[in-house]
């Protein structure tokens, strides 16, 4: 089961992180808080070579392998999370959280074997994924070495017969791979598990490894002087090969290169056309929704039945604070894709006319990403429409609608965004 990060319909204040609990039995469901106390969520990892085709998702049976991985390492140095937040903490979110190595031994490092299938549990233990923060993306921190020393070794087939090879990792002095929420797999209620897998069809398909020069010793080499050409083209393949969302790797000249992964990164992005914002139309409760209270503004929600299928969001403005933004309905974790065409449509009223705020902003350095709009709200529903061509790639821009400021109470229904192109 994937891991989904889940928002219980938050409410945010400066002395309480709260947890509402929303009901649809009635045609109005207030959200009140309680106090969260959940369990710790302990996290494994596990790291693998996986030889399937994505395309059949059928595993080949070894003697067709045109490439077969003997032994593989690499020295695993850090693990970070990375997570949005709303209580004060001292963590940046750019940077992230360690969560290995711990304070007490900083400078611990562990082997891991993909070609033997390591399983990391003991060195964990001490992880607590359900922090203060809302989890988007751990990242591994890899560099080359290991009992397989800075090589991949394995055997590949020439003319019908396996020859062995050895690629050079010496290109690569430091790796970081970001994997996204969505791919982490929860095995048990209080634990998940973050599979690291090196899909070989990924990093071998499309060349012609047959043309390799074979060495006098009966090796073929694949390093900067031998089959320099080829090496150079696996280079480019192999981070990308661990499918994480996004990567970021120094090489040994010191450069340092990042990217989506671009089929994990269009599972995430979505198709043309489809809803990116979960429980848009509040059928499931305050599912995925925050109300953030600051600067002395005080709002709390509920839900409204407004027929047998259709819900309303309720925003209560009792204290309308200092600025817009003392009250906020919030939406994380919307994915932009830059230079395509976005529309942003929600429905919005109030029990009297105002103007309120809407923006599509970044959870680490809270600019705007997507649209910063001023909605002039009446007391008859109304449907707007925000048309917005973002400038960078992002899974997680954060819908904002800025309520405060005024008393009032607002209505919210039907919230989407969705690309067009």
């Amino acid at each position: 089961m994937r891991f989904w990060q889940t928002i219980s319909g938050i409410i945010l204040g400066a002395a309480a992180l709260c947890l509402p609990g929303c009901s649809s039995e009635s045609s109005e469901s207030q959200v009140s808080g309680i106090e969260i106390g959940n369990p710790a969520l302990a996290l494994t990892a596990d790291f693998s070579i996986d030889y399937s085709d994505k395309k059949t998702q059928a595993l080949a049976k070894a003697g067709e392998e045109p490439v077969l991985l003997d032994t593989f390492s690499l020295v695993l140095t850090q693990l970070r999370s990375y997570s949005s937040y709303y209580v004060s903490v001292s963590v940046d979110p750019v940077l992230g959280f360690q969560l290995w190595p711990y304070e007490t031994a900083p400078d611990e490092t562990l082997a891991i074997s993909f070609s033997e299938h390591s399983a990391v549990e003991e060195a964990f233990s001490e992880i607590d994924l359900q922090e203060e923060g809302l989890l988007k993306e751990i990242g591994v921190f890899f560099v080359p070495g290991g009992k397989d020393r800075s090589q991949i070794s394995g055997r590949l087939l020439v003319d019908g017969e396996y020859v062995p090879f050895e690629y050079d990792l010496s290109y690569f002095q430091l790796l970081s791979l970001r994997y996204h929420y969505s791919q982490i797999d929860k095995v048990e209620e209080h634990k998940a598990n973050l599979s690291v897998v090196f899909h070989v069809r990924n990093f071998v398909d499309g060349l012609d490894l047959q043309k390799a020069e074979i060495s006098d010793d009966g090796v073929i080499y694949f390093n900067a002087s031998e089959n320099a050409a080829l090496w150079d083209s696996l280079n480019v393949r192999f981070v990308p090969s661990f499918e994480p969302l996004r990567y970021d790797y120094v090489t040994n000249a010191q450069d340092t290169l990042s990217a989506y992964v671009e089929n994990v990164w269009e599972d995430v992005a979505l198709e043309k056309g489809v809803n990116t914002v979960s429980n848009g139309d509040f059928s499931d409760g305050s599912v995925d929704w925050i109300l953030m209270n600051q600067f002395s503004g005080v709002g709390d929600t509920s839900i409204i039945k407004e027929n047998a299928t259709d819900r309303i969001m309720k925003v209560s403005i009792q204290e309308a604070g200092r600025y817009s933004y003392s009250v906020q309905l919030i939406h994380e974790n919307i994915p932009l894709v830059k230079g395509k065409r976005h529309m942003c449509v929600f429905t919005i009223w109030a029990d009297s006319a105002t103007e309120i705020t809407a923006r599509l902003g970044s959870y680490t350095t809270y600019e705007t990403v997507g649209f910063q709009e001023h909605v002039n709200v009446q007391t008859t529903g109304h449907s707007f429409e925000i048309e917005f061509t973002p400038d960078i790639n992002t899974p997680f821009a954060r819908f904002e609608l800025n309520l405060g400021k005024n008393k009032r109470t607002f209505y919210i229904k039907e919230v989407k965004i969705y690309r067009l192109e």
